[in-house]
């Protein structure tokens, strides 16, 4: 059987649950009465605030790059290792982490009521803006130091010889090149960014499409309004993705001879500050986390390690999925797969949900297929990072040992188990952390579908939140980021194993 096979069925997989869904949701949407005033001023904060997010992300972003980029000091590693993180840190453990220190009653609440000032104000735009940048300025740093250290020493070298600006003529044109690219991919994110409105959010100023889908199915059970919404909401990712692939520009920097760079320019002061600032920022609400939710262990009640059970069933469920149907994608080349393979960028996990409750509920009660479709949708939003960590790996194995598999008639099934598997064993290993990590963590479509008994681990801690058992709610956040970094630790262990033998 040949290996492209099955990637031509994944492909129509997902076009079926992305374009498909959203056929449902079109279908009943009623767009005979248009957006209400509270709709359109909900579509016009999701644009405001993805703008303002990805605004402050990658401006704050150029300074700790560049200071990572120019320096180097003990511990420099597990500064670059802490910005990935918060890629991997449930929403709700960061929201709650987040609130611990800028909250009312927070840290900060209790410095500003000692000096006699109003406590910080974290809902609302300003909070929802601050969780999007804890997300994503770690992220833009990372696109941004990576565009750094690409620039050959030799550059720099020849710069200082000629006493050239630095800025001007290495940094700025690098900036040109990545700088569109990685804001509007934290745009599209934080359009598709539910869990923090959904905490931070709310009131008529302060809610944004998704937010507004969920709650007119769930609270006001207006399917068509949902429906009409969530068209909107796939028009607004749709468009930014587009945008976000479209606008990406080649390096034009040439090679260089990977000699670590030096660098004469900068004030040592100014760059320790701006890697210092970073990490206390990424630091604080994560100790806060910690700290707070030892003492809420014991308060946890027994519904907490039932939806651990859940979370965890359908994190794995998920991560085989999204496994298959990423490695499926990356062996097979052509339009098809590669669009199927960003396509569930576009669509948002609330648009997929809506489509699917759409279609589910005249049949049966939504919360019978809860977790199967949480499992689902989990490993459908997953697929496109996968493919991205797959299919480069993929194309160096065939590279290596493609004409040697050919030579020995490997084809098929035994070329996939005998030559690329094995070889696949750390990619494959770091992938399915990430599915993992990502699925227990989410907070999205079961909001959609659970009822009382359906409830995965971040739903059952919002719902502690919702009702002010905060101990309790600290204890269940502190067990779920252990639990998303321990599988996300499991997985890449596994994989990094083939590499020590």
């Amino acid at each position: 059987m040949s290996l492209s096979r099955p990637g031509l069925f994944v492909a129509g997989l997902i076009f079926l649950l992305t374009l498909g869904t959203l056929g449902a949701v079109a279908l009943r949407a009623e767009t005979g009465g248009g957006l209400s005033p509270a709709d359109w001023a909900a579509v016009r904060f999701t644009v405001l605030q993805a703008f303002l997010s990805a605004l402050f992300s990658v401006l704050l972003a150029i300074p700790v790059a560049r200071a990572l980029a120019r320096r180097s000091f003990p511990g420099r590693g597990a500064v670059v290792t802490l910005l990935g993180a918060p890629f991997l840190l449930p929403v709700v453990v960061a929201v709650m982490g987040l609130l611990t220190v800028y909250g009312r009653r927070g840290w900060l609440g209790s410095v500003f009521a000692g000096l006699g000032l109003p406590p910080p104000d974290i809902y609302g735009l300003e909070g929802v803006v601050l969780a999007h940048v804890f997300f994503n300025l770690p992220l833009a740093a990372r696109i941004l130091l990576m565009g750094w250290l690409a620039i050959p020493a030799e550059r720099f070298r020849l710069a200082a010889h000629l006493g050239a600006p630095v800025g001007r003529v290495l940094e700025g044109p690098m900036l040109r090149t990545l700088l569109p690219g990685a804001f509007l991919t934290i745009f599209l994110i934080c359009l598709t960014s539910f869990a923090v409105a959904l905490i931070l959010g709310g009131g008529p100023r302060a809610t944004t499409v998704e937010l507004a889908i969920y709650q007119a199915l769930r609270f006001e059970f207006d399917l068509g309004r949902a429906a009409l919404l969530a068209l909107i909401q796939f028009g607004l990712c749709a468009a930014a993705a587009a945008l976000a692939f479209g606008i990406a520009l080649p390096d034009a920097m040439g090679g260089g001879l990977d000699r670590t760079v030096r660098r004469w320019d900068g004030s040592r002061i100014v760059d320790a500050l701006w890697i210092a600032a970073a990490a206390l920022f990424l630091l604080v609400p994560l100790a806060a986390v910690a700290l707070r939710g030892l003492g809420g262990l014991l308060e946890m009640p027994a519904s907490v390690w039932a939806a651990a059970a859940r979370s965890m069933a359908v994190a794995l469920v998920s991560t085989a999925l999204a496994m298959v149907l990423s490695l499926a994608l990356a062996l097979r080349d052509g339009r098809a797969a590669a669009l199927a393979g960003v396509l569930p960028l576009a669509a948002s996990p609330l648009v997929v949900g809506t489509g699917l409750f759409i279609l589910v509920q005249p049949v049966m009660a939504p919360a019978s297929v809860a977790l199967p479709v949480t499992a689902l949708v989990n490993a459908l939003l997953t697929v496109p990072f996968a493919v991205r960590v797959l299919s480069p790996a993929l194309r160096q194995i065939e590279a290596r040992h493609g004409r040697l598999a050919d030579a020995l008639g490997l084809f098929g099934v035994a070329r996939l188990r005998l030559v690329l598997l094995p070889r696949l064993r750390a990619p494959l290993g770091f992938a399915a952390g990430l599915a993992a990590a990502l699925s227990m963590g989410d907070l999205g479509v079961i909001t959609l579908f659970a009822g009382t008994g359906e409830a995965t681990l971040p739903l059952e801690m919002y719902r502690l939140m919702g009702s002010y058992r905060t101990e309790a709610a600290a204890g269940a956040a502190l067990l779920l980021v252990t639990l998303s970094f321990g599988l996300f630790w499991i997985f890449d262990r596994w994989g990094r194993r083939a590499d020590a033998h």
